[in-house]
C-alpha cells in the first residue's frame, strides 16, 4: 500500500508539473498530427526515459538537504518567493499570445525516439521541480529516501509524464481550438499550480516554526 502511494505520488506530481504546454509536449503533440501516432509516441518514449535519470537524481540532492534541515529551510523560504512571483506574473501580467507554429522535418521512429531523449535531457527544470517536491513529502512524511520508496516514486514520475505526452498526442487535435487549451487558460492554470505550491510551503514552513 506505501510503495503503491508513493508511485502515485510520483504520478500525479510529475504529471501536473508537465500538464502546462512546453516544447517537449506541444512537440509531442504536433509529431503525432503531421507524422502519425506512432512518431510521437517514440518521442514521447525518449523524453521518459530521461525523466528517469532525471527523478533519481533530484531524489538524491533532496535527501542530501534533508539532512541539512538549515539548508532546507532558506530553500523553501526563497521557494515561497520565486512561486509568489510565478504565480502574480501569470494571473495578472502575463499577455494572452498564442504559440507561434513552428515546422517540423520529417523523420525515422528511431530519430524521433533519440530527439525525445536529447530535448528532455536539455530541459533540466524537472530536477529542481522534483528536488522540491521530494523534499516537501518527506517533511510531511509521505515520502522516505529507501531503495524501494524512490524507486516506487520515479517509476511513477516516469509514468506520470508520459500519460500527459500521451494525452497530447491523442486529444490535441480535438481540443486545440477550445477554450482549454487558449493561452489564457493556461496561463491560470500554471498561475493556479505556483499557488497552490506556495501555500503548501508556507504551510509547511509555518508547521515547523
Amino acid at each position: 500500500m506505501e510503495i503503491t502511494f508513493v508511485f502515485l505520488l510520483g504520478f500525479i506530481f510529475a504529471f501536473l508539473g508537465v500538464i502546462p504546454p512546453g516544447l517537449l509536449n506541444m512537440t509531442a503533440a504536433k509529431i503525432s498530427l503531421k507524422e502519425g501516432h506512432v512518431r510521437g509516441i517514440m518521442f514521447s518514449i525518449g523524453a521518459s526515459i530521461v525523466v528517469v535519470a532525471q527523478t533519481y537524481l533530484a531524489t538524491i540532492f533532496a535527501s542530501y538537504l534533508s539532512k541539512n534541515p538549515e539548508v532546507v529551510d532558506v530553500l523553501r523560504r526563497v521557494a515561497v518567493v520565486i512561486f509568489a512571483l510565478i504565480t502574480i506574473y501569470f494571473l495578472f501580467i502575463a499577455k494572452s499570445k498564442e504559440p507561434k507554429e513552428f515546422k517540423l522535418k520529417k523523420r525515422s521512429k528511431h530519430s524521433r525516439f533519440f530527439q525525445g531523449i536529447l530535448m528532455s535531457a536539455l530541459n533540466v527544470f524537472p530536477i529542481p521541480y522534483q528536488a522540491y517536491i521530494t523534499i516537501t513529502l518527506a517533511s510531511l512524511g509521505w515520502l522516505n529516501f529507501e531503495n524501494i520508496s524512490v524507486i516506487s516514486y520515479v517509476a511513477g514520475a516516469v509514468m506520470g509524464s508520459f500519460a500527459i505526452f500521451y494525452l497530447y498526442i491523442f486529444f490535441f487535435d480535438k481540443i486545440k481550438s477550445k477554450a482549454l487549451t487558449s493561452q489564457k487558460n493556461m496561463n491560470r492554470l500554471i498561475g493556479g499550480i505556483t499557488a497552490v505550491m506556495c501555500v503548501v510551503t508556507i504551510a509547511g514552513i509555518i508547521r515547523d516554526i
